[in-house]
């Protein structure tokens, strides 16, 4: 089992957790120490609803617009911008593409925070994540659908089907499609090969991981994702082009 995210979160949890302890009892900054024990506790609570035994991302109450209610934004400040702020540094440092052409009108790459990290055409966008926000001010009507999904976690195959139908009719009024997570490894290369498959593209999901690598070197499936993908190949209802 692919412990991922609710790992590295439940040791950032114990990392601040240590350190309210250090500033409240050792060093005596006893009212500057409480924002750590918060953060302590939201990072394990964000642990173990991202465990894959338990998998809740609507913890985060992220909207099917893609937004956050207020509510959300303040209590889990410190995970949501966490995130965001790490995603930025990252590709800062990173040589990767923020996005991928992978055949004529699909795309799969990271979250869009900025236009320059966008496909142009106006493309419709499939959001595989549940910690970032939709950014607003481009595609604001070439369509949007959010399958809120933990990182390292893979869609569920019900959501796999629902976003697969959901593109191929954009794609059959001529929409190209942009399919994002945080980084463009994972979530979203899961639901972009089974949209190969659907489109004609590729003979099956295993076919579309090699051609999706071919183009985007970085990707890295984990077991998760590929069993999803595998159910979802075995009891799918979406026509193949």
């Amino acid at each position: 089992m692919n412990w991922g995210l609710s790992k590295f979160i439940f040791l950032k949890s114990v990392f601040h957790f240590m350190l309210f302890i250090s500033m409240r009892y050792i060093i005596g900054f006893k009212l500057i120490s409480i924002p750590f024990l918060y953060a302590s506790l939201i990072s394990l609570l964000v642990s173990i609803a991202s465990n894959p035994y338990i998998n809740l991302p609507i913890l985060l109450g992220k909207r099917s617009d893609g937004s956050f209610p207020i509510w959300s934004t303040i209590m889990f400040s410190p995970f949501l911008y966490f995130v965001r702020v790490f995603s930025l540094i990252r590709r800062y440092f990173s040589k990767e593409e923020p996005f991928t052409e992978i055949c004529d009108g699909v795309y799969v790459g990271g979250w869009p925070c900025s236009k320059n990290m966008f496909p142009i055409g106006n493309p419709a966008v499939i959001d595989c994540t549940c910690e970032f926000p939709r950014v607003s001010g481009f595609n604001d009507n070439a369509g949007y659908l959010c399958i809120p999904t933990w990182d390292t976690r893979s869609p569920q195959p019900p959501q796999i089907e629902s976003a697969v139908k959901w593109a191929c009719r954009k794609r059959s009024h001529g929409v190209p499609i942009f399919i994002h997570c945080a980084y463009g490894h994972g979530r979203s290369v899961a639901v972009t090969c089974a949209l190969l498959v659907a489109l004609g593209v590729a003979d099956n999901w295993k076919d579309a991981e090699k051609l999706i690598k071919k183009r985007r070197p970085y990707i890295r499936m984990n077991s998760l994702h590929r069993q999803s993908l595998e159910e979802w190949s075995q009891h799918r209802l979406s026509p193949v082009k």
